[in-house]
């Protein structure tokens, strides 16, 4: 007797599958094919000819037929499944990354998957390594996990890594040198002479390298930078940072994101504080909705859709063996001036 026993995408048994649910032989009998001609249809369009596939697909469409993916991974290896990995699914950051990840992939004929570690490493790894079991290939964006651990994924699948450099993994990240020289000079050109920087996580590459970046430029331009101590990502993390940028007593702030820049400016206002009057601040990013603050923030844009849709064609181009470099992709980063930012408090 035959087991229908489903397995569910991490391989744990699943619901059972009724016996008569619609199999590829339905397909290839009510078309008038072979088995194997539906199999091409479906799974590799143009290896039949268009009149065959469009019958093919016609049958599968009256008869409610599906695709099953991991069937289709026994025979050939592949699942046509590839697996998106963020730190925070409530964070804008990533919602032009994955929709750029998911364009990439939707033209290259593979679905995607997606999950969250909120902001944990251990989280990260562990859900990354369920995922593995499932996909082709995997996109990590802003991961928080350890050199090591990507690495060592890396190891068992493609992995591609967006917004972070991981030494022989593939590795999309913007050029924020160019946005943050920019956010500088801008700046400078506006008298601040002593800029706060609040940083993002401190398990964050790119909090790290944005603040590196920013003292650099900062000290060629002879502006005193003073980093405050990390905080979270968001609106919140912004907010419990308005004390110590008030403390600092600098006319101007550079936060890690736009969600940072935008709690700092509500804490601040509702003490009083006016912007750019009294203070500047810059965001970064350009996530949607940067320009929805009164006034609008002045902002570091990042190109989030194209580094997701590079990243993916990167990884898929690996996935099938066609080797490509990443690192020719032109991602910089330039100043979106609003608002929030103006001559320094005298």
């Amino acid at each position: 007797m035959a087991d229908d026993t489903a397995v569910d995408a991490f391989g744990t048994p699943g619901d059972t599958v009724p016996s008569e649910s619609v199999t590829i032989y339905d397909v290839a009998k009510l078309a008038g094919v072979n088995p194997s001609t539906v199999s091409r249809a479906l799974n590799r369009p143009g290896r039949v000819s268009a009149a065959t596939e469009r019958r093919i697909r016609a049958a599968a469409e009256t008869l409610n037929y599906q695709v099953n993916p991991m069937a289709r991974a026994l025979p050939t290896g592949r699942t046509s499944i590839v697996g998106v990995v963020v730190s925070d699914i409530t964070n804008p950051v990533f919602f032009d990354v994955i929709r750029g990840a998911e364009a990439a992939a939707t033209s290259a004929g593979y679905t995607l998957v997606l999950t969250e570690s909120e902001e944990s490493d251990e989280r990260e790894y562990e859900r990354a390594q369920r995922m593995l079991r499932m996909v082709d290939g995997m996109l990590l964006a802003t991961p928080r996990m350890s050199d090591e651990q990507i690495t060592a994924l890396a190891r068992q699948k493609p992995v591609a890594v967006v917004n972070r450099l991981v030494d022989d993994v593939l590795s999309v990240v913007p050029d924020v040198q160019q946005g943050i020289a920019e956010a500088v000079r801008h700046l400078r050109s506006h008298g601040h002479s002593r800029i706060a920087y609040v940083p993002g996580p401190a398990l964050s590459w790119m909090a790290r390298r944005r603040g590196e970046l920013l003292a650099q430029r900062c000290e060629w331009a002879h502006i005193e930078l003073v980093t405050l101590d990390p905080v979270a990502p968001t609106v919140a993390g912004g907010r419990s940072a308005a004390v110590a940028v008030r403390d600092s007593e600098a006319t101007a702030v550079f936060a890690y994101n736009d969600l940072i820049a935008i709690g700092l400016m509500q804490e601040l206002v509702e003490t009083g504080i006016r912007i750019p009057t009294d203070i500047s601040v810059v965001g970064f990013d350009d996530i949607f909705g940067a320009d929805f603050t009164s006034p609008a923030l002045t902002t570091v844009k990042s190109p989030l859709r194209e580094g997701g849709d590079h990243a993916m064609a990167a990884l898929l181009a690996r996935v099938t063996g066609a080797e490509i470099s990443a690192d020719g992709f032109d991602l910089a980063t330039t100043l979106v001036v609003r608002g929030s930012t103006g001559p320094a408090a005298r």
